[in-house]
């Protein structure tokens, strides 16, 4: 008996070697084994540290599955990351690193015209920050996954809400604080945290003073990008995280985000079991499934 043929592969990878301001960045372009399903391509933002592979190995499996499902997609090294050369850098600084990408992804598909960035944590606010900054046209989606949006107040409006009135709801705290077992840095901590929270996020920069922008915080101009953004938007919130808890508290609370939630762009997709990196095999595939059908919407047939 013959042995049976191996299926061939549905994708295929190739390594991509991107200039960047004078440095070379590593990338892996996943692309379908057949043709392309319509003119839309992904890059994965990857903040930092970190490299192209992501944690667990996230950024392969979520390549290779859009890939196998006909949407090739870029992941790479930014500066100073993995195997890309230069000086490390922020979150902030990932401009010239991402617009090296998409001009690559674009490059080697040149049936593309489209380009959908997708992040995670700071690699969300790095697509947000590229586009207040370059205003790409090609990019016309973006995903984006437990944005970071840490301040100081802002987390500790997150611990206020969700660890320390959960900790005052609970018998055993009040045992301990009478019997003197809570150390007064337990009770300093909380006071400290109280104060804190009650501070509010700057009002300066708000969304359409886009004359302020050199001088607003990240946040601001974060939002002053999602704000103007017209294109499809999937945001995907975890609920076992407090940095996707951290991002809903500071939305709530700041004037430059107002309305950014209830855009007619934007769907938002809740995880209520899902950690910070999606690490549960069941987790994993809701999240792709939730983005293979949301570039389904973004591709016209």
């Amino acid at each position: 008996m013959r042995p049976a043929a191996a299926s061939a592969p549905r994708y295929r990878e190739t390594v991509q070697l991107l200039a960047c301001e004078g440095e070379r960045l590593i990338a892996v372009l996943a692309e379908p084994n057949g043709p392309a399903n319509g003119d839309l391509g992904v890059v994965i933002v990857v903040g930092g540290p970190q490299y192209r592979a992501g944690s667990h190995r996230q950024f392969v499996h979520l390549a290779r599955t859009l890939a196998t499902a006909g949407t090739p997609t870029l992941r790479f090294d930014v500066r100073g990351m993995g195997d890309s050369t230069g000086a490390q850098r922020s979150f902030e600084q990932l401009t010239a690193d991402t617009g090296a990408a998409i001009g690559a992804l674009l490059s080697a598909q040149p049936q593309l015209k489209r380009v959908a960035l997708w992040g995670l944590c700071d690699g969300a606010s790095a697509a947000l920050l590229y586009l207040h900054e370059r205003a790409d046209p090609c990019v016309s989606a973006l995903c984006l996954l437990n944005p970071w949006v840490r301040s100081a107040s802002s987390l500790a409006r997150t611990h206020v809400k969700h660890y320390y009135r959960q900790r005052l709801m609970q018998r055993e705290f009040w045992g301990k604080l009478v019997s003197g077992r809570v150390a007064g840095a337990a009770l300093r901590s909380l006071w400290g945290n109280l104060k804190a929270a009650r501070a509010q996020p700057p009002a300066a920069g708000q969304a359409g003073d886009l004359g302020q922008a050199a001088a607003a915080d990240y946040q601001t101009r974060m939002a002053q990008a999602w704000q103007r953004f017209s294109g499809p938007l999937l945001l995907v919130l975890s609920g076992q995280d407090y940095t996707a808890r951290e991002f809903t508290e500071f939305v709530a609370a700041s004037p430059a985000w107002r309305g950014a939630l209830s855009k007619a762009n934007v769907q938002r997709h809740d995880m209520p079991q899902a950690d910070h990196t999606f690490s549960a095999q069941a987790d994993a595939r809701q999240l792709d499934q939730a983005v293979l059908t949301w570039l389904a919407r973004c591709t016209p047939t």
